[in-house]
């Protein structure tokens, strides 16, 4: 994006001392008046015989602190027992020092937050986030079967580092971790566990992330509970396993996490399988693989010798020899039945050319009789039917005569 243009600078405008410049944000400060102001108390400074006291708030989800001074007898009678972590929210008027060019606080009444407020807090909280959906249990993941790499986030030589590392190492002995020691309680706890998250989300080779932390008081869990931590949990790439605490334990990161472990024990459990269960299960397959093999063999062994013990298997000749019989068989009976055709056809053609002799002219021609036709071939039945002088032709068994009729 360009730069909005600067408007051009006068001449006559002179540059103001660091002095002057100090001085009105000073004064654009003193406007500000009395505020009220929640953070987590990061140092207390009591100096002996002094009447002041020092203290150092923090903003919980942020690396943010400023200075603030009050009266003993202030802190006193708001936060008597107050120690560094403790949530406080006091009434105070921002001042800045234009010789050092800093800003803090002057409180003039202290409230450490109670125990009573703080879970009202978080179901506040807990209700915010739920309507956004940080909660919904779609969007969790499942976590890989055997994580290439385990990202644990925890205290330093805690008992909680050593609870995951030793289980899961118990349980899968060649698991990789790469691990990050962080305050797990505190003002500067919050900050440093995001950066971890970040860290371990952007590294390819992590497959998942824990949260580990031993138990403690609602107080030591807060930062659990933060709401920067919980939004940062849930814009992770990579499953985020939860094991805060004991089992009775449910800060708010619990309901975020993808996977939530009542303890760290219980977190090494979730996230790599048993060597032990799962060589068992192999086996366990292995001998069931094996008896499926053997029965199928037995079966289809069984099969091939009941089809072997066939007759059409053991003595296949019988049955070439039982079909040649039948071929055998049709073909005597083929030969007879055409003979007796043939014959019966000789005999009825030896009938039939019998009687075409009796009814034929020839052979009344051979017995004696003449056929007499006139000129034209008009057969003569009668005398009637020719004339003096009339040429006829005498046909006879064997050859033929010309004949004239007289009177």
């Amino acid at each position: 994006m360009s730069q909005p243009e600067q408007p051009a600078k006068s001449s006559a405008e002179e540059p103001w001392p660091v002095r002057v410049v100090s001085q009105k944000i000073g004064a654009w400060v003193a406007k500000l008046g009395w505020v009220w102001v929640d953070g987590q108390v990061a140092q207390i400074s009591r100096r002996p015989g002094a009447s002041v006291v020092f203290l150092t708030l923090r903003d919980p989800s942020a690396d943010l602190s400023l200075t603030v001074t009050a009266h003993r007898d202030v802190l006193d009678a708001g936060a008597p027992e107050l120690a560094e972590g403790a949530r406080v929210t006091l009434h105070a008027k921002p001042e800045f020092y234009p010789a050092r060019g800093s800003l803090s606080l002057r409180a003039d009444e202290i409230r450490q937050v109670g125990l009573g407020e703080l879970l009202a807090r978080l179901e506040r909280l807990k209700k915010l986030l739920g309507a956004e959906g940080l909660f919904a249990r779609e969007r969790k993941r499942r976590l890989p079967f055997l994580p290439q790499r385990v990202g644990l986030i925890t205290g330093r030589a805690s008992a909680a580092e050593r609870d995951v590392l030793m289980n899961t190492r118990r349980r899968w002995p060649s698991v990789d971790f790469r691990v990050i020691n962080v305050p797990v309680q505190g003002p500067t706890a919050v900050p440093q566990i995001i950066d971890a998250l970040k860290v371990l989300d952007n590294d390819d080779t992590v497959d998942v992330i824990v949260l580990a932390r031993g138990g403690g008081s609602v107080e030591d869990l807060l930062p659990f509970s933060d709401e920067a931590l919980c939004r940062a949990v849930f814009g992770c790439r990579t499953p985020v396993v939860s094991a805060i605490g004991h089992e009775t334990d449910a800060p708010l990161i619990d309901y975020v996490a993808d996977v939530r472990a009542s303890t760290p024990t219980d977190a090494a459990k979730r996230i790599v399988p048993d060597l032990g269960e799962e060589t068992a299960l192999i086996e366990q397959a292995r001998r069931r693989l094996d008896r499926a093999v053997i029965t199928l063999v037995d079966r289809e062994t069984h099969r091939l010798e009941s089809w072997r013990s066939r007759p059409v298997l053991a003595r296949p000749e019988v049955l070439v020899d039982q079909r040649a019989a039948d071929v055998t068989g049709l073909r005597d009976r083929a030969t007879r039945s055409l003979d007796q055709r043939l014959r019966r056809a000789d005999d009825d053609l030896r009938h039939t050319l019998a009687r075409l002799r009796a009814l034929s002219p020839r052979a009344t021609l051979e017995r004696g009789y003449a056929i007499v036709q006139r000129a034209d071939g008009h057969v003569v039945r009668a005398a009637g039917e020719v004339e003096a002088g009339d040429v006829l032709r005498v046909r006879l068994a064997d050859g033929e005569l010309r004949a004239g009729v007289q009177e």
